[in-house]
């Protein structure tokens, strides 16, 4: 039995009773409501509840409260309970988007019966969307977060379980691990993906001009402001805003912007008028904001404010089995944007992609790919291969893979690589190896390689 948040509202308070007996007998914990307001407050687009309503309320009525809450979310069923009378608009209801009616006086057994199924629509619908955008993350499609490994599946279920809400996200990674991805993927599968994605890098811009960039200002506000501008919040209504580095952000700032996500108000510079926002806040950070709040270098209500929903990228040298997919991906790319023919990675590149650390993650990744496209194997990887044995302030970098998982890793990137050549062709593969076809198999099996990944073909 599927168990999920259930919003039951009527004006009398012995029906409340009644269904919420009922429906805690049957294993259910619902929440009785009196009148329809009380019921939209915690809903929001991707909620895994129902709601169900008698038609006849004070104030706001069954009919008015289902729209608002289809408003939020098309998808969250709403039954309606209506008196024999009522049958005739409750099938009205139906087509304009309800998901059932009850007729008064019912029995028990059938609101129960009426309430698990319309939960176990809510979960499909909920995990069709999941999927969705899972499946449009598999290193292929347009989603430019790419990669089979348990750390990237892990991130990529992570945005399909929070991008629906509303609720702000903090995203840590090393630079260049691709935090604005994930940013981007957010907001392209929430609600808000009609409007603006507003990215704003809060390490770029001026701290003299910062709270007039964030904020905007009126004619006259300070010298030189002559018109009237429209700052990043309200020019992100409606979307989603992005602030990218926002370690960065002036202490001053720091205080406003705990305001607007307490408030959801801002002021432009040289006005007193309150305006109204409508923005969802992701913030990124590449260092440890909760030491710098120890630190005292950044707000801790602020931190503890932005910290709603966290997500963690992880560099890529945890992800190591994605190297060669997304190394093969950067030499296509490069290869079209400069007009050239991408060479073959060989087995000795391919060694030294595993063995590096990649400091500057995905991004250090593609401008290797860049090199090798435009300079060729031999010119690419010496500055590789001279720097991957000192990191960036002359300290030696650790060895993080034993000799023998560096040989397991070596072996699944180079059949990895050759299946993606081949077009998943296994009797290609293998010719172009020289193994055996049930040695390739094995080796697949081992290394929970599909040929079906691929684009396969025989």
């Amino acid at each position: 039995m599927l168990k999920g948040p259930i919003i039951f509202v009527d004006d009398e308070t012995h029906v409340r009773r009644s269904v919420d007996q009922t429906l805690r007998l049957a294993g259910y914990a619902p929440v009785c409501l009196g009148a329809a307001e009380p019921a939209l407050e915690p809903l929001f687009y991707g909620w895994p509840g129902i709601v169900v309503t008698d038609v006849k309320l004070p104030r706001t009525d069954g009919l008015e409260l289902m729209r608002r809450v289809l408003a939020v979310d098309p998808d969250i069923p709403v039954v309606l309970v209506t008196a024999h009378g009522g049958v005739p608009m409750a099938v009205q209801a139906i087509r304009d988007g309800a998901y059932d009616f009850i007729e008064k006086p019912f029995a028990s057994d059938m609101l129960v019966d009426t309430v698990q199924r319309a939960l176990e629509k809510r979960a499909l619908v909920l995990e069709n969307r999941g999927l969705r955008l899972e499946i449009a993350g598999q290193g292929g499609g347009e989603s430019p977060i790419k990669g089979k490994s348990p750390a990237i599946q892990k991130l990529r279920q992570t945005i399909a379980n929070v991008a629906d809400s509303d609720a702000d996200v903090l995203i840590t990674g090393e630079t260049g691990s691709g935090k604005e991805l994930v940013a981007r993927e957010l907001h392209a599968y929430s609600a808000r993906r009609k409007k603006r994605l507003v990215p704003v890098n809060c390490g770029a811009i001026p701290e003299t001009i910062m709270e007039s960039e964030m904020f905007g200002h009126e004619p006259g506000a300070f010298t030189g402001a002559r018109d009237r501008r429209i700052g990043k919040f309200e020019f992100a209504d409606g979307g989603t805003l992005f602030l990218d580095e926002i370690e960065s952000m002036p202490p001053h700032l720091q205080v406003k912007l705990l305001r607007v996500l307490q408030e959801r108000v801002i002021e432009r510079l040289g006005s007193n008028s309150r305006i109204a926002v409508d923005v969802r806040i992701i913030a990124a950070s590449k260092i440890d904001l909760q030491r710098a709040c120890e630190e005292e270098r950044f707000r801790r209500d602020l931190f503890y404010r932005l910290n709603v929903v966290r997500i963690h990228v992880p560099p890529l040298r945890e992800r190591r089995d994605d190297i060669p997919l997304l190394f093969q991906n950067f030499l296509v790319q490069s290869a079209a944007q400069y007009g050239r023919t991408a060479s073959p990675v060989t087995p000795n590149a391919l060694r030294q992609l595993m063995q590096y650390d990649w400091p500057g993650n995905v991004r250090e990744l593609q401008n290797a790919a860049e090199r090798y496209v435009l300079q060729g194997e031999q010119e690419w990887l010496t500055p590789v291969y001279l720097h991957s044995h000192s990191s960036d302030r002359g300290t030696p970098i650790p060895q993080t893979l034993s000799l023998k998982e560096q040989t397991h890793a070596f072996e699944k990137a180079v059949i990895e690589q050759e299946l993606q050549r081949q077009g998943g062709s296994i009797r290609a593969t293998c010719e172009a190896l020289a193994i055996p076809r049930k040695t390739l198999y094995d080796k697949m099996a081992r290394y929970n390689l599909k040929r079906a990944d691929f684009a396969g073909r025989d």
